[in-house]
């Protein structure tokens, strides 16, 4: 009886093994660890989502102040480009067509991905596109500075549609592109459908956005430098021999301190306008969107900051 016993535990014994060992069906994918190479050690990494970045803060902190005269924007922000703080804001958030202010995030990719003094290949695509154009040719070669400084000042569409295809391989790369930046740089309100800003459907932003994105840009020397230029001049391949670009920003020869940043018109958008000074140690950003007054509503934002802040 006992040697009975003993074989039916042994029996039951191998029973289990195989019903909670090789019995048992495989878990689910979902459920596995990560793969990772073979004789690693130590716990499997994972990737943390990143945050986007915080490049404005604050409610209006002059928001008592009134401008006088009213603005005649639609809507407007002024920033603290030092600190990021929002000084004084009208409808921020609002979405709307913003026109060539696009180009701000055109020329900032750009400076990201290509080399200043690269050579790009202009795509016979890019001569193609409507409204304002420097007049590039087809598969010319050309540095990629120059097509910024006509991109910046002159505001040439086919400038942005150039770079576009050369820094994203294609326009539709470009345009993911430029909205994965602006999820990465937290603009929220921001969707872009064009790299000059010609198309307004579905290219939109607000005031907000873009004092977000020129705060962020103006972070950058070699942008600072374009957008801060009255009048480039630069040499050309025959039959052109020389261009000259004239800044669109009137801000630039007429407002002290005035430093940047980029114009835009649509007849959807309206005038719109990022500007930037500098006077001392306080940096100012204002942004006009649709605006009746481009130049004097920037103005009056600008001198209420300046004024306030004691570098007036």
């Amino acid at each position: 009886m006992a040697l009975v016993a003993a074989l039916l535990t042994a029996i039951g014994a191998a029973g289990s093994w195989r019903l909670h060992g090789h019995g048992t069906p495989s878990a689910p994918a979902a459920a596995r660890a990560p793969s990772r190479k073979p004789g690693a050690r130590g716990p499997v990494p994972v990737r943390a989502p990143v945050r986007p970045l915080r490049l404005l803060s604050g409610s209006p902190a002059l928001e008592s102040r009134r401008v006088v005269p009213p603005l005649s924007a639609r809507s407007a922000i002024l920033v603290d480009a030092s600190t990021g703080r929002v000084l004084w804001a009208l409808r921020p958030h609002r979405r709307r067509p913003v026109a060539s202010t696009t180009k701000i995030m055109t020329g900032l990719l750009a400076l990201k991905h290509l080399p200043l003094h690269g050579l790009v290949t202009v795509d016979p695509a890019a001569t193609r596109v409507p409204l304002v154009k420097e007049g590039l040719r087809p598969r010319e070669r050309v540095r990629v500075w120059k097509l910024l400084y006509s991109l910046l000042l002159y505001s040439g569409n086919d400038d942005a549609s150039a770079l576009a295809i050369a820094a994203g391989g294609s326009r539709r790369g470009f345009l993911r592109m430029m909205n994965a930046e602006a999820q990465r740089l937290g603009l929220r309100d921001t969707h872009f459908n064009s790299p000059s800003g010609a198309l307004d459907e579905r290219n939109f932003s607000s005031a907000w956005d873009l004092a977000a994105l020129a705060r962020y840009a103006m972070r950058d020397a070699r942008f600072r430098r374009i957008v801060r230029t009255r009048l480039k001049r630069v040499s050309w391949s025959a039959p052109t021999f020389a261009k000259e670009y004239v800044n669109n920003n009137l801000l630039l020869r007429t407002y002290r301190g005035a430093n940047g940043v980029k114009t835009g018109w649509t007849t959807k958008a309206g005038h719109c306008l990022v500007a930037s000074a500098k006077r001392g140690r306080v940096e100012l950003i204002a942004v006009v969107l649709r605006s009746g007054d481009t130049y004097g509503d920037a103005r009056r934002l600008l001198n209420l900051g300046f004024g306030e802040i004691g570098a007036g």
